[in-house]
């Protein structure tokens, strides 16, 4: 007997958060995997460094394109059915990427990987809308970028000690298996909202109330200024991030500073955890204060304060250097706030299609900056050479990295401008 006045349990409902949190996991495996395995990737397919970055960048590209029609999607059908053939295709593309005989192989299964995951994360937080108070929102997409970071970490020693062991093939061929896995977990586990389970749902719609077509919601979406803003905002605070310690931090830290190799990968390793840890740290916060703007405008603008520090101050102690390096990690975990900012600005019925929108914009920001630095960089190259790798100077760096500083300052602008949810779901 269904009794719609119960609360869906506790266990049950972290049960179908972890399971889209796992699948997120993979994507961010995937998204830096091919950093580690350079080697055998330009071993196996006989790339030059333009080559393997194209295939690398595949993956983005797909990611970014599949973000506003994964939005209107799982408001039209559902996150259910989107991390069931999520997975399935997932699988398939990791299949075709591992044992790829060409390089056009490579990039199509890098390609649909990238595509397929792209449903993870939206699929996840339409699901947190369902099955948890809107109070955990926050926290929710805090903890979902801590599960990115964990794959991130898989992607690293883990996965080159596999490579190594087995071969990299193997390695990527049997991860496959977690993209079958979680089809079939999805289709036991997971539903859409807690009626179907004969529970009380958490969400403010009726599940049975009707819905507009998916471009009509996506209009209706872009009708609201905080939509924009927070589709505009995070592109800058996680291409700094991502930028920094995803790609140029390395060489800027043994360029400029003589930092070793292994030291300056910790220090970004270090920005990327940090990171982790603010999503969470702001998600509690936001929940005890009962505001999102306010405290994302601050974080960004400490983030900011950070970088300029880091970037534009020279001959710094390691020690401080080190110390704003985390801080502006640290502060750049505010993004996740845009997220519950955004959905909270629009009809619940449409938290998909704006979170997807929001999802995008945060993939523009490395998609755009990581390519963008390296032409500034060339572009003020002076011709020294340390073996075949380039080496730039600290005006090349401040040049490059003033890019992002300068995203950076219009996203403290856009969000001075934005409105204030108070915590609280928009009426329809």
């Amino acid at each position: 007997m269904k009794n719609y006045q119960t609360k869906p349990p506790r266990r049950l409902a972290c049960g179908i958060w972890i399971l889209g949190a796992s699948f997120f996991l993979l994507g961010f495996f995937h998204r830096v995997a091919p950093g580690v395995l350079t080697r055998e990737l330009t071993h196996a397919f006989e790339l030059t460094a333009t080559s393997l970055g194209g295939l690398s960048s595949l993956y983005f590209y797909a990611y970014v394109a599949m973000q506003i029609p994964t939005g209107m999607l799982v408001d039209r059908i559902g996150p259910r059915r989107l991390l069931i053939f999520g997975g399935l295709i997932t699988a398939l593309g990791t299949v075709l990427f591992a044992f790829a005989p060409t390089l056009l192989w490579a990039g199509v299964g890098r390609f649909i990987i990238g595509g397929s995951v792209a449903v993870a994360f939206v699929s996840t937080l339409k699901l947190t809308a369902h099955w948890f108070p809107e109070n955990r929102y926050s926290l929710a997409t805090g903890f979902l970028l801590v599960a990115g970071m964990i794959g991130a970490i898989f992607a690293g020693v883990p996965l080159q000690w596999l490579s190594d062991t087995f071969g990299w093939r193997s390695v990527i061929g049997w991860s496959a298996s977690i993209g079958i896995l979680i089809c079939f977990i999805a289709n036991w586990l997971v539903r859409d909202d807690p009626t179907e389970r004969g529970y009380k749902s958490y969400y403010f719609a009726s599940p049975t109330s009707p819905t507009i077509g998916m471009f009509a919601g996506l209009r209706k979406v872009l009708a609201y200024r905080n939509t924009w803003i927070m589709t505009l905002v995070p592109g800058g605070v996680v291409g700094a991030v991502l930028a920094f310690a995803g790609l140029w931090g390395v060489p800027f830290l043994t360029d400029i500073y003589n930092l070793s190799p292994a030291l300056a990968a910790t220090l970004c390793s270090g920005v990327m955890l940090s990171w982790a840890v603010g999503g969470p740290f702001f998600s509690v916060i936001s929940e005890r204060l009962f505001r999102r703007r306010s405290l994302y405008l601050l974080g960004t603008v400490l983030a900011l304060f950070s970088w300029l520090i880091v970037l534009l101050i020279p001959n710094l102690p390691i020690w401080m250097l080190a110390s704003f390096l985390l801080c502006a990690g640290l502060f750049s975990g505010g993004m996740v706030l845009g997220f519950s900012l955004a959905k909270e600005s629009v009809p619940s019925s449409l938290s998909g299609t704006v979170t997807g929108l929001v999802n995008a914009g945060v993939m523009c920001g490395p998609m755009l900056l990581q390519p963008i630095v390296g032409r500034f960089l060339d572009s003020m190259w002076d011709g020294r050479l340390e073996g075949s790798i380039r080496i730039y100077d600290a005006a090349a760096y401040r040049v490059g990295f003033s890019v992002m500083l300068v995203w950076l300052v219009i996203s403290v602008l856009l969000l001075i401008v934005a409105r204030e949810s108070f915590c609280r779901q928009i009426v329809e």
